[in-house]
């Protein structure tokens, strides 16, 4: 029986937006969104593996905030745990550097706008009500 191989994905915010990123590969992955992310490396924490997959996908340096609730399976042996996250004060911004080949902010009624992975898309929706929910400034009933 195989192990099971967590892969973190950042729901990433800044003023109430969510970062999505376009993939660029593999090729057939290329051309839909995700939210950006990795696999957890053997004896690593998720949230370590989150901000190292962000430094080296971005350039960013970012923190992890709360667990998602819920996991989502992907091929296996893999499976998605999202982290809201944010940027560090003074963090460059990010920037499409591995596997990706366009990013952009989404307020919550532009999440919808761009063609999600299908694994993604529960996740996302999931971190959105959360977003929401803890943003007493952002946009109700989106």
């Amino acid at each position: 029986m195989t192990e099971r191989i967590v892969v973190v994905g950042a729901a990433l915010l800044d003023g109430g937006r969510l970062l999505a990123a376009r993939r660029s590969a593999p090729p057939e992955l290329a051309g839909r969104w995700e939210l950006p992310g990795g696999k957890v490396e053997p004896g690593e924490r998720p949230e370590a593996a989150l901000v190292r997959e962000l430094r080296e996908e971005l350039g960013v340096e970012a923190e992890a905030v709360e667990r998602v609730p819920g996991s989502w399976p992907l091929k296996p042996p893999y499976e998605l745990q999202v982290w809201t996250a944010r940027l560090r004060p003074g963090s460059a911004g990010p920037e499409p550097l591995q596997d990706h080949d366009e990013l952009r902010w989404l307020s919550p009624p532009e999440v919808w706008d761009v063609p999600w992975l299908d694994q993604d898309v529960p996740a996302v929706r999931t971190a959105l009500a959360r977003i929401e929910g803890a943003d007493s400034q952002g946009v109700q009933g989106a």
